[in-house]
């Protein structure tokens, strides 16, 4: 469950490694996997050592940024229709444009399976794995 003042781990590749959820849109209770949040970029991932070119493309986003994002992980538990119960580890989150196409190219990480019904499947064709 994602509300306000939520801390999410980024998993993409836009440069961003900690963000804080400061709106949930559409909806008038907490977040699920799936859910489409207003975040603020609260830590931007380290610079790699390589040249600067990779470097320039790796940071898409800085801190302090606002964008939109999609919940891949939370770490309440949640019954699927199946009976299954799944929990995750720790919160998660995408970041996306407008448009609703993820800014990174690669994810790290694994994603709920509850985006496929929520129609994120440019999400679930990058990560490497679903649960």
């Amino acid at each position: 469950m994602i509300q306000l003042k939520t801390l999410l781990n980024c998993i993409d590749n836009s440069g961003a490694s900690v963000v804080e959820c400061v709106n949930v849109l559409k909806k008038k209770r907490p977040a699920t996997i799936g859910d489409r949040i207003v975040v603020v970029v609260q830590k931007q991932r380290a610079a790699g050592s390589e040249s600067s070119t990779t470097t320039a493309l790796a940071n898409k986003v800085r801190r302090g940024d606002i964008r939109h994002a999609v919940v891949v992980r939370v770490r309440k538990e949640s019954q699927r229709p199946d009976g299954s119960v799944v929990k995750f580890g720790d919160n998660a989150c995408v970041l996306v444009n407008k448009a609703g196409d993820p800014i990174g190219t690669r994810m790290n990480g694994i994603v709920g399976q509850e985006l496929r019904g929520k129609q994120w499947s440019k999400i679930l064709s990058l990560a490497p794995m679903h649960v």
